[in-house]
């Protein structure tokens, strides 16, 4: 898959790809500097790296950049369930085969969304590995706070229907999720890996593999996640967290403060899920003299 070319004017990136253990060809970005500590961006669903194109932009300047797009995300390959499981450990197992063929031992950790629970479950027996986290609007731990229109997409169904047949979510996210309205390009941008029914495979699983329920495959997995999160109190952590973000809302980053006291924690009270689109430069403002200082 090609990046449009209105599109590319955007996302400048030269593209680069793995085999991941799985078979799969996984797409990331690698721009910067080589020296110092990589600093890695992990999205969420139902985006993928473009999310942190302004980002990286800026933040390449001072060292080397990473973002990959998830198996059924950005311009990565996009199997079919269950030729690829879809689920937490796989994506987390990924992220782990990336680093280990960029022989990449140590990193900084950026994470957004779905993103959070990835990256920190990956590294959940490794948190050595990580020098320094920034969060944004994530979860790593079990929660039953999930908003019913999600839980709706979560249906055997009418889920599906919804997510791929209608595009359901990620469409309506390129307007819930942010409290200005995004330029059309920039929509584009983030819809068009997403364009047909099979291209929304990893939309739907991501919102299946919440682990709501007590039986769930994924929730030993968060669970674990959750408990290693103790292991980062001397780790230094940065929140900037979009306050009018109706799923991860300002109670999830109370959940953080409780488990982690001393977060840095910064409030963008006129920004929602997607807060790199609202207030790019306010994020900016604190992430990047927290990442290179």
């Amino acid at each position: 898959m090609s990046v449009p070319t209105k599109i590319s004017s955007l996302y400048p990136f030269k593209g680069n790809f793995i085999n991941t253990h799985g078979g799969h060809k996984l797409h990331y970005i690698d721009e910067g500097s080589s020296e110092g500590t990589p600093t890695i961006f992990l999205h969420g669903n139902p985006t993928w790296s473009f999310f942190y194109r302004k980002l990286i932009s800026r933040l390449s300047e001072h060292g080397r950049c990473i973002a990959p797009d998830h198996i059924g995300c950005g311009l990565s390959d996009k199997p079919g369930f269950p030729e690829f499981p879809y689920d937490l450990k796989s994506h987390g197992e990924n992220l782990i085969d990336l680093l280990d063929q960029l022989k990449i031992d140590r990193v900084k950790l950026v994470v957004h969304d779905w993103g959070g629970a990835i990256g920190l479950s990956a590294f959940r027996k490794h948190s050595e590995r990580i020098e320094k986290i920034v969060i944004m609007n994530t979860a790593a731990f079990i929660s039953k706070d999930v908003p019913k229109r999600i839980l709706l997409c979560r249906l055997p169904l009418i889920g599906s229907f919804i997510v791929r047949g209608l595009n359901g979510f990620a469409g309506p996210a390129t307007f819930m999720a942010v409290k200005n309205s995004l330029p059309k390009d920039v929509k584009n941008g983030f819809l068009f890996p997403y364009n047909n029914w099979s291209k929304r495979i990893a939309v739907w699983r991501f919102v299946k593999d919440i682990p709501y329920e007590k039986n769930h495959p994924t929730r030993i997995l968060l669970k674990e996640t959750e408990d290693s999160l103790k292991n980062y109190h001397d780790t230094p952590i940065l929140a900037c967290w979009g306050m009018k973000d109706f799923c991860f809302h300002g109670g999830f980053l109370d959940s953080w403060q409780k488990r982690l006291p001393h977060i840095i924690a910064h409030k963008f009270e006129n920004a929602g899920h997607y807060l790199l689109e609202d207030d790019f430069e306010g994020c900016r403002s604190k992430i990047e003299p927290f990442l290179f200082n």
